[in-house]
């Protein structure tokens, strides 16, 4: 398959697509340019600064507006992404942001961080509570990215991108810790880019997104490749989320990162292909 560009360059280093069910758009994040983009109007995109660099954003199910994953800790925002309150913040070293996240079918949102100068294991997966109380989920993280659970919640997937891995976790139902870490699938040298952003489809299947490979790669139950979307005129592909009304669309990110200037003029745009297969229902923010 080959995905279609469906907007311009709206982003230097897109990430984190969320279908927002409630306004019916895709919203995407300017990551290191702190801003959410709502991509309602395809041809005239609005852009929400946060004030912060920003990871990942997500819908509230209880309060209503969007819980925001910033650079450092997670806040809250209303329907028009003005602050309602910023939550303490869950790193205090300048040096590691975080970086990638979503939420279980429990409603807990989990958000993975990275170093800036990407120091191997410096890095944690945060885990924020419905409650609003933060924990430490996993440690020992390089660049936290990819993360999706299985329908019955029993299963978490993940991607830790220098590992060239998505990993597969046991998750203790009550309190949703992680636990028997074990390979799900890996990719060697003969596949581009390395494994980054990730999202999960109505029959399991989870859709990758390869950094440096401009393509996407869907695994089913077994960890095996059994489709491929070539992402043309653009090398970084970071994220992809199912939407449209009837999650038919699979909508992709890509980013300018480490591109020279007068590289890849499509870089930054947002990509879409229908696969033939819908996505899941993704669980909102509980809290």
């Amino acid at each position: 398959m080959k995905a279609e560009q469906v907007t311009g360059p709206v982003t230097w280093h897109g990430e984190g697509p969320f279908w927002d069910r409630v306004g019916g758009r895709m919203l995407v994040v300017d990551m290191l340019a702190g801003a959410v983009v709502d991509l309602a109007s395809l041809e005239r995109p609005e852009r929400y600064d946060v004030g912060s660099p920003v990871a990942a954003v997500i819908r509230r199910r209880a309060a209503g507006g969007f819980v925001v994953a910033t650079e450092h800790g997670f806040s809250l925002f209303d329907e028009h992404f003005s602050l309602e309150r910023r939550l303490p913040d869950v790193l205090d070293d300048p040096r590691i942001r975080l970086n990638e996240g979503g939420c279980d079918p429990h409603g807990r949102f989990y958000c993975g961080a990275m170093a800036y100068d990407v120091s191997p294991g410096a890095a944690s997966l945060y885990r924020l509570d419905p409650d609003g109380s933060v924990s430490i989920a996993l440690t020992d993280v390089t660049i936290s990215n990819g993360l999706q659970w299985s329908r019955d919640g029993t299963l978490a997937y993940y991607i830790d991108t220098p590992t060239r891995r998505v990993d597969v976790f046991d998750v203790d139902s009550v309190d949703g810790s992680f636990h028997n870490r074990r390979a799900f699938a890996a990719f060697g040298d003969e596949v581009d880019g390395a494994p980054d952003g990730m999202t999960i489809d109505a029959e399991g299947g989870l859709w990758v997104a390869f950094w440096g490979g401009g393509a996407l790669r869907r695994l089913d139950a077994d960890g095996n490749v059994t489709a491929v979307v070539e992402v043309p005129g653009v090398t970084h592909t970071s994220a992809a989320a199912f939407g449209g009304p009837d999650l038919d669309t699979l909508y992709i990110t890509s980013s300018r990162q480490h591109l020279a200037d007068d590289a890849e003029p499509q870089a930054g745009s947002v990509f879409a292909v229908r696969p033939g297969v819908r996505g899941s229902v993704l669980p909102d923010y509980a809290g």
